[in-house]
C-alpha cells in the first residue's frame, strides 16, 4: 500500500511540474520613454534649460522647435544651417541615423528599434 501512495505522490508531482513548465511566463514590460531617455540620451542631453548644458543641446520643447537654434549652444555647421523644425518624422529619422539626416553632424547615437525610438519621441513630446 505504501508503494502505491509513493507512486501516486510522485506522479502528482510530475504532473504539476509538467503543467508549470508549460505555463507561459508573463511578458516583461518594456521600459517607458522616460527610462529610455535617461538610459540612452541623458548622458549628453537635458530636458531643462536650467541645467548646465552637456555635450548635446537641451531637448526641452524639441518637438516643433527649429533645428540647430538653441541660443548658447554651438552646433555643427550642418545643423546650424538646418532649415526645418523637429517633428515626429524628423526625430525618428534622426534617431535612426543622424548623419543621414544632416551629413557631418557629430552625434554618434543610432537606435535601430522603432519601438524604442517611438517611446523616446513620445516622452520628448510630453516635455513640450
Amino acid at each position: 500500500m505504501r508503494a502505491v501512495v509513493v507512486r501516486l505522490c510522485t506522479a502528482t508531482v510530475l504532473v504539476i511540474r509538467v503543467a508549470d513548465a508549460q505555463m507561459p511566463l508573463p511578458a516583461a514590460k518594456p521600459p517607458g520613454g522616460a527610462t529610455l531617455f535617461k538610459q540612452q540620451c541623458a548622458v549628453c542631453h537635458t530636458i531643462s534649460l536650467t541645467e548646465p548644458v552637456r555635450q548635446g543641446p537641451p531637448l526641452v520643447r524639441i518637438v516643433g522647435r527649429p533645428a540647430g537654434k538653441i541660443e548658447g549652444f554651438r552646433y555643427s555647421e550642418g545643423l546650424a544651417k538646418a532649415d526645418f523644425a523637429w517633428d515626429k518624422v524628423r526625430l525618428d529619422a534622426w534617431l535612426t541615423n543622424p548623419q543621414a539626416v544632416i551629413p557631418g553632424v557629430v552625434m554618434a547615437y543610432r537606435q535601430a528599434k522603432p519601438e524604442t525610438r517611438a517611446a523616446i519621441i513620445a516622452y520628448l513630446k510630453e516635455q513640450n
